[in-house]
């Protein structure tokens, strides 16, 4: 085990989860606030979405990022911010005969566009999801072609920002890995096992042992799965060896019946962590683990 093993709290995400919880946060203000409990209650990194706060959907506007970074530096200037950058991929493919007729809710951009909000802002850690994904059973998917992501690695590294990068299946490893042997990826790299995600990976222990198995040795690596395993997830990744990701991006229950914040989640992480024997690493703690400049 890790002697000190970092949380991410990944606070909302982009998914179809407002209206399901009150606790889900949607504007600027709600998602730092997000954020700042997950930091009190022990998180060492924010992971953060934006949404349109009229709609509740994911966003890309660089103003809503630029907002949520500066309440949580106001108030909290330790906590470790990472920005998704896994918006702009999105594509609904056409019904029956005609799937070039892209349907309501894609958006799919170019790497300088995808990453304007990470150029701009700077945050010390920021995503780079490692493949296409179909998205569930209907007709989403999420793409990021080789080229694209290669493109995506050397403008994140030119930006003096750490990726993070997401595996959702045992190809997208394979590729990650290829970025680093390729020197796209600076030295220590940073991957997150993302398990249990339709149609990616499923979670189990079978599962996260082999994608494990398969990193570089010079790798730092966290995991988690969504929903119901998001617990269990903590407890294995930290047996592994790895860091963990708890947060309402990836499950809004604390146990049956009864609905989590963000700061709870963190709390419970926390508690598992300790009775495993080894403690949560502070932000700068963090910084030391993932080789990071504050």
């Amino acid at each position: 085990m890790q002697p000190k093993v970092i949380i991410t709290c990944a606070v909302t995400g982009a998914g179809d989860t407002v209206g399901k919880s009150p606790h889900v946060p949607v504007t600027p203000e709600q998602i730092a606030n997000a954020a700042l409990e997950a930091a009190s209650a022990g998180a060492t990194v924010v992971h953060c979405h934006v949404r349109d706060p009229r709609t509740g959907k994911g966003s890309r506007d660089t103003a809503l990022y630029r907002e949520v970074m500066e309440r949580i530096r106001a108030r909290n200037t330790n906590v470790i911010i990472n920005l998704t950058a896994g918006m702009g991929g999105d594509v609904v493919v056409g019904d029956g005969e005609k799937p070039l007729e892209f349907g309501p809710g894609t958006d799919c951009v170019g790497p300088l566009e995808r990453l304007i909000h990470v150029k701009e802002l700077r945050p010390e850690i920021c995503t780079l999801d490692c493949g296409t994904l179909n998205f569930g059973d209907g007709q989403s998917i999420v793409v990021q072609t080789p080229t694209q992501l290669r493109q995506q690695a050397e403008l994140i590294k030119s930006y003096g920002v750490k990726p993070e990068m997401e595996i959702f299946d045992s190809g997208n490893l394979w590729f990650a890995n290829q970025l680093v042997k390729e020197g796209l990826i600076a030295d220590r790299p940073l991957y997150q096992l993302c398990l249990g995600i339709p149609w990616g990976a499923p979670y189990n222990t079978e599962t996260m042992a082999y994608q494990k198995s398969q990193l570089p040795e010079n790798a730092i690596w966290a995991s988690f799965s969504i929903g119901r395993n998001q617990m269990p997830a903590v407890a294995q990744a930290v047996l592994l060896g790895g860091h963990v990701r708890v947060g309402l991006e990836d499950n809004l229950w604390l146990e049956k019946g009864v609905l989590a914040s963000n700061g709870a989640l963190v709390e419970k992480a926390v508690k598992i962590i300790e009775l495993l024997g080894t403690r949560v690493a502070t932000p700068d703690e963090g910084r030391e683990i993932l080789g990071l400049k504050k």
